[in-house]
């Protein structure tokens, strides 16, 4: 039998010690980290879930790799920060992804191959990615324990198109096709509710609402009793969306844009600010109004909110400074004083921005190159599990680590990119970390609080 295992070589001596280099490590794997995302799963079930949804119309006789295997295989890879399922021919022979997938990792068969991978993406219909969805919103009903009230926050994303991609549309502002990902948070828990693949272009007032209904109603199902409120941009605040919430029991705050009847009623709380601030000697002031106003297309009066910042300001071509007043407009159901409204409550939707950055900076959601639309969203669902895993590890992170609050980035750095040999044994499977691995206490404590509270 031919060794194909590369011979020993040799480098620059150290303090005059003979400096050899060999590959006779055994099998050994660059993810150890695998072994938590492999705990998560199995507390939190994501990918079980997704398989369970996922169409299986391969013949049963000619089966080599299951559902759940190919899920767990690819949403692995994503959290370790392979983006594309190409990656899948190298990871498919790593023994620790063969044991996050329930294989063995010496006797164990190679895991699916990128067309295996490809094939699994593409296999859906539209009707059956939508499923995968509502999967995904079935994850997160079972899984966060709500309160009496709970707020989501719902937003879009724009992901450069990579070719002639279905759904692909021009896009002005970043002057390129592309999509606008719709993406939903709990806010509470900072967890996934829903990701949606869209043209980029603004929603209109009939999609929020479709969105906003579909996903109210399949929550209530898990959340009886809880009373879900919406927050989003001026882009979701169509009175269609907020007709719907008042009519069937749910809440929302959104952002509206300004123009000049609403500039009319707070016109003489801009000019008290004004003069205000002349007197003060503070850089800027802000007071808040609250009063009903009804749009020409609204059937009913709602609640606005205004806040009104005043500050010095420099004027273009001139070295002087002018007095200005920047007014921002949010349109809400809910009770409470103005300022409470706006700083309390809308102006933490800034969080989620974060949560879209985890999303698309750190698992790459925006690596939507498939020709169709419907594959495209079988990835964004993929991409979305993944993020449950890191979530999940990062939530069993003791609180008194840095890394608690840490971006998955940095987590995927120190704790899921550690070298690790495998060894597998007739009753046992021996995994050994570096002796100087940096976070080893922490690694283990990940582990073990990952692990079924059960007996």
């Amino acid at each position: 039998m031919t060794d194909a295992t590369p011979l020993p070589f040799d480098l620059p001596s150290v303090r005059r010690k003979k400096l050899t280099v060999d590959f006779d490590g055994g099998n050994q794997s660059s993810n150890a980290g695998l072994l938590l995302l492999r705990q998560a799963e199995r507390k939190l079930g994501v990918c079980r879930r997704l398989a369970d949804a996922m169409p299986d119309r391969r013949d049963p006789d000619r089966i080599r790799h299951a559902m759940f295997e190919m899920v767990m295989a690819r949403v692995a890879a994503i959290a370790c920060g392979h983006k594309d399922a190409i990656d899948l021919d190298r990871l498919r022979h790593d023994p620790l992804m063969k044991v996050a997938v329930g294989r063995c990792p010496e006797t164990g068969a190679p895991l699916a191959s990128q067309a295996t991978i490809s094939r699994l993406e593409n296999a859906p219909s539209k009707t059956e990615a939508a499923r995968l969805a509502a999967a995904l919103l079935d994850q997160f009903g079972t899984t966060v324990q709500p309160g009496k009230q709970e707020i989501l926050d719902i937003d879009d994303t724009f992901c450069a198109a990579h070719g002639g991609q279905q759904l692909a549309f021009w896009n002005a502002h970043h002057d390129e096709r592309g999509f606008a990902s719709m993406h939903i948070y709990h806010v509470a828990s900072g967890t996934p509710v829903a990701t949606i693949l869209r043209p980029a272009r603004t929603p209109k007032g009939t999609e929020v609402r479709t969105v906003i209904k579909h996903v109210t109603k399949r929550l209530r199902r898990h959340w009886p009793n809880t009373r879900i409120v919406w927050r989003g941009d001026s882009h979701y605040g169509r009175v269609e969306a907020m007709e719907w919430a008042e009519d069937d029991g749910a809440d929302y705050i959104f952002g509206l844009a300004g123009n000049a009847a609403l500039d009319a009623f707070v016109a003489e709380a801009a000019d008290n600010l004004r003069f205000h601030h002349a007197m003060s000697s503070k850089a800027k002031l802000r007071t808040f109004a609250c009063f009903t106003y009804q749009a020409g297309s609204w059937k009913r009066p709602r609640k606005v909110v205004a806040r009104l910042e005043c500050s010095l300001q420099p004027v273009d071509g001139e070295t002087g400074m002018r007095q200005e007043v920047d007014i921002r407009y949010v349109v809400t159901s809910l009770k409470g004083s103005a300022q409470h409204l706006y700083e309390n409550v809308y102006c933490h939707r800034g969080q989620m921005e974060n949560l879209i950055k985890l999303h698309k900076a750190q698992l790459a959601s925006d690596r939507m190159s498939c020709h169709s639309a419907t594959a495209n969203q079988v990835r964004l669902v993929l991409h979305t599990a993944a993020f449950w895993l890191m979530h999940g590890v990062r939530a069993a992170i003791p609180q008194t680590s840095p890394l608690a609050t840490a971006k998955f980035a940095t987590i995927r750095e120190r704790l899921i990119k550690i070298g690790a040999r495998v060894i597998e044994y007739i009753a046992r499977i021996r995994v050994q970390l570096p002796t100087s691995c940096p976070e080893g206490a922490l690694f283990r404590a990940v582990a073990l609080g990952l692990m079924p509270s059960g007996p």
